[in-house]
């Protein structure tokens, strides 16, 4: 295994942060983890980046960092309504989700275009347009370098939440995950009411529904109003749409009766962050390079030189303006390292 040091990781994230790792590592097969902990001379502090699409580096990278490269696509079983399949967590999502519609598989499309890499899905949760991964996720395998061995997870014991997993919480930076099964449908549910998805499908004439076509309005969307990385430096949403109560939204709508919500349970709702941020003026607000991005409210930007203190202060200065206006306090969603 080739070691390089001070590597920059420009390339290697998509906010576009110039900053250096002090050991870089590329990981092409899952076999190579046991080698990382049984070698003495490897630092003991690990970093693991997949496609670096939900990650804010505010600082230089200590200690060793592994570029997940792992390869490959398994269909371990099916019958009349699923299959099953492993697939490596280097893959690009994006890509993944294309191979699923290609052999006309279910249950990923209103998940298309988003960045990164299959095995950040889990640590994510990712979930868009009305569907999260945890809904098709049967398995994870990860290397678990405290126990130097290969560990499997079950979808109940990956503790799923909104953005949310125990790869996020407990078990952050102690695993390395390598693959993740997937059980997709042969006959697909879809989901078109959540967002503009009706809208584009009605725009494009779209009569018959199929996977393919709520995929296709779904990029067309998410394209529309998400900048891209290569354009301007970003790692999409950066705040969690925040859950309140219902007493606390029913004050609010007597102050703001357009602000939107979508149910949770009995007690809460949920108010998009993007409609909080834009209503406390930050949408298209630029310092430096620094910015909120000017067509979606939810993404701050790198416009070229920025560094990640200069949006990790921009992100604190959103939190407190939302906090002060409408009592609610913003999570943020991007990792910070």
């Amino acid at each position: 295994m080739q070691l390089l040091h001070n590597v920059s990781l420009k390339p290697y994230n998509t906010f576009g942060m110039d900053v250096t790792a002090d050991t870089l590592a590329f990981i092409d097969d899952a076999a190579m983890l046991e080698a990382v902990s049984n070698d003495l001379n490897m630092p003991a502090e690990k970093h693991v980046l997949g496609g670096g699409s939900n990650v804010l580096l505010t600082g230089n990278v200590k200690g060793l960092l592994l570029v997940n490269r792992t390869k490959g696509i398994s269909l371990l079983r099916e019958d009349d309504d699923h299959v099953w399949l492993q697939v490596q967590s280097g893959e690009v999502w994006h890509e993944f989700v294309l191979y699923a519609i290609g052999n006309g598989w279910a249950g990923i499309e209103n998940l298309a275009l988003i960045p990164g890499t299959v095995g950040a899905a889990p640590i994510q949760n990712i979930g868009a347009y009305g569907v999260e991964v945890k809904e098709t996720i049967e398995s994870v395998y990860a290397w678990h370098w405290d126990e130097q061995k290969m560990v499997q997870f079950q979808n109940a014991d990956c503790r799923f939440g909104y953005r949310d997993s125990i790869f996020k919480q407990e078990l952050k930076n102690k695993l390395f995950i390598t693959s993740v099964v997937f059980k997709l449908n042969k006959k697909p549910t879809f989901h078109t009411t959540y967002g503009a998805i009706s809208q584009e499908l009605d725009k494009n004439g779209i009569k018959e529904l199929s996977i393919k076509a709520i995929a296709e309005a779904v990029i067309a969307i998410r394209s529309s109003k998400l900048p891209d990385p290569k354009q301007i430096g970003n790692a999409g949403s950066f705040f969690k749409n925040p859950a309140v109560n219902t007493d606390h939204f029913e004050l609010l709508q007597t102050n703001y009766p357009d602000i939107p919500s979508y149910p949770v349970d009995a007690t809460h709702v949920k108010v998009p962050a993007g409609w909080l941020i834009e209503k406390c003026g930050w949408k298209g607000y630029r310092e430096g390079d620094t910015g909120v991005h000017e067509k979606q409210a939810l993404v701050l930007v790198n416009y070229g030189h920025a560094n990640g203190a200069a949006v990790w202060a921009l992100s604190g200065k959103i939190v407190q303006s939302v906090q002060e206006r409408f009592g609610i306090e913003l999570e943020r969603e991007v990792q910070v390292w």
